[in-house]
């Protein structure tokens, strides 16, 4: 079925120009001859089976050479044009052929040819081309095809590390140490100096409490005269059947409602989102409190909301205490700056300040989930800069806009002995490879500022567009550009979602009844303004 266009504001109407062989041609052209015959030698789409350039070169690539790429890329394809419905027919067709084969879960809404996409704009299989405002579930930092990782792909150790991919945890290549100081230790929080890499976020969630665990355990011993590992005979013979005292069964971590860590087992203890996530999966007897359910606007509802704070903080505390008195103590929470897959639910900065001291009073680890908030997309490199602790979290966990999995911690939170944090990948090393250039890219392009003005740009439009329509917009909140609100309805917010897509823009949904944007740190200005057209169009055509 064919689209009209006329949803799309007048400069998504750009026909496309120079295609990205162009864009490579034209660097070449600018640079020096081992550069020239690197950007030369392949279009970008087939760079990564390339890989024949010296890794001087590579790293060669100048500013200015980048910066001529992405203005290019960015010409490329123009702005929104959508042909059919989406899914449209190849797409269903996709769909029903990857059926039988076991549909990826089940989960799909469309399927799509990253090979066309470019910038902030995915195209799916039938050729539509939407402005991505949730890129993949908040994980891309630069968008599709960025010019930047592009060239990246023609470092000899990219290729190295794809066809040899090694066990970090036993035998890393000799480049990790530098690698790390370049990528994770260059942007690490204040008052953490240790990071592991992982694979996803819930393999770091799960690490992380394990080494919570462990040092509470080695606390325990210290204080019977034992070493960290002198463990005795029934703790070695116990654990290999689930038992105690091997197995510390008598230990928890502390979520909270509305917050989501992960669907491995442990992280799924601690996911509290959707129904959808948890059933028929067996759980730990860990322990849930309340998360602040804040009124908006929040300059109108301070004491209300104050006090719903000091609630939930008495909450945490009244677990605290009751676990302790019943011989199973907490030893760690785990919290997002945003809760983000259970709606976007917020809280002020002293919050969680003061769960970090009810963590210092009961000696159990503050662990700060960054999954979705870290790396700049909240206008701070981790969102949880924004509180102003008087010290560093014990864990800050990482990924998807870091491209792996991961997280830092304290000196205190060591292994005592090796394998006890372990896994045969511990990380990928392409992606610090990649990851470095994203810094680079960051840096150069000034995008954690851009999400800052972004951000703000973005609300003042949907500010405008809940003055006009104040059944679809509410409860309007965000940082950066992690930005959501709440239609009236469940069913609204996904008429509205579906709607949207068909239009040509790309939003995530999360909680019962919320919108939320996760667009990539390159989203700028002129984006907002070509979704404000196609939000305010479709407004109407929904007489909502």
């Amino acid at each position: 079925e064919q689209r009209p266009r006329a949803l799309a504001p007048p400069s998504s109407q750009a026909a496309p120009t120079r295609s990205r062989r162009q864009a490579l041609a034209t660097l070449a052209a600018s640079e020096s001859p081992p550069m020239r015959r690197v950007l030369s030698s392949a279009p970008a789409a087939e760079m990564i089976g390339a890989a024949v350039a010296e890794k001087a070169a590579v790293r060669a690539l100048s500013a200015r050479a980048v910066s001529t790429a992405a203005a290019v890329a960015t010409e490329e394809g123009g702005g929104i044009s959508m042909k059919t419905k989406v899914p449209g027919p190849v797409g269903l067709r996709l769909m029903e052929q990857h059926g039988p084969q076991g549909a990826s879960g089940g989960a799909i809404s469309l399927f799509c040819d990253y090979r066309a996409s470019d910038g902030c704009y995915l195209v799916d299989a039938d050729g539509n081309r939407m402005l991505d405002m949730f890129s993949q579930i908040a994980s891309l930092p630069l968008g599709y095809n960025h010019p930047s990782l592009l060239a990246a792909q023609a470092d000899p150790l990219l290729a190295t590390y794809s066809t040899s991919r090694c066990a970090i945890g036993l035998m890393p290549p000799m480049e990790l140490p530098e690698l790390l100081d370049e990528t994770f230790l260059k942007i690490a929080p204040a008052g953490l100096s240790r990071v592991q890499t992982m694979l996803c976020g819930s393999s770091a969630n799960e690490n992380v409490f394990k080494a919570a665990m462990f040092a509470y355990r080695a606390k325990q011993r210290a204080k019977a005269g034992r070493g960290p590992t002198d463990f005795t005979r029934d703790e070695l013979e116990s654990c290999m059947v689930n038992q105690s005292p091997g197995c510390a069964n008598d230990l928890s971590i502390l979520s909270f409602r509305g917050g989501f860590h992960g669907r491995t087992m442990a992280a799924l203890t601690c996911t509290h989102s959707k129904p959808v996530h948890k059933l028929d999966a067996p759980a730990f007897d860990w322990p849930t409190a309340d998360f602040p359910a804040l009124q908006y606007p929040l300059e109108h509802h301070a004491a209300e909301n104050a006090a719903e704070e000091a609630r939930c903080v008495d909450g945490a505390r009244a677990i605290f205490e009751a676990r302790l008195a019943e011989g199973r103590p907490v030893v760690g929470l785990i919290i997002e700056p945003i809760l983000s897959e259970g709606g976007d639910l917020h809280a002020s900065p002293s919050f969680f300040a003061s769960l970090q001291r009810l963590c210092g009073e009961f000696d159990a680890a503050f662990i700060v989930d960054e999954v979705q908030t870290g790396v700049m997309a909240s206008g701070h490199m981790w969102a949880h800069q924004a509180w102003g602790l008087p010290e560093a979290p014990d864990f800050v966990v990482f990924s998807k806009k870091a491209l792996l999995g991961g997280y830092y911690f304290k000196e205190a939170f060591q292994p005592p002995q090796g394998y006890r944090i372990f896994n045969t990948w511990m990380g990928d090393m392409t992606k610090l490879l990649l990851f470095r250039a994203v810094l680079e890219a960051a840096e150069r392009e000034g995008l954690q500022a851009r999400a800052v003005s972004t951000g703000a740009a973005l609300m003042r439009t949907l500010e405008a567009a809940r003055e006009r329509h104040p059944r679809a917009v509410r409860n309007l909140r965000g940082a950066g550009t992690i930005i959501a609100f709440d239609c009236e309805t469940p069913e609204m917010r996904d008429e509205l979602a579906a709607a949207l897509r068909n239009n040509g823009v790309l939003v995530g949904t999360n909680g019962s009844q919320s919108i939320r944007f996760r667009p990539a740190l390159i989203f700028g200005d002129e984006h907002v303004d070509e979704f404000e057209g196609v939000f305010a169009a479709t407004l109407r055509q929904l007489a909502l």
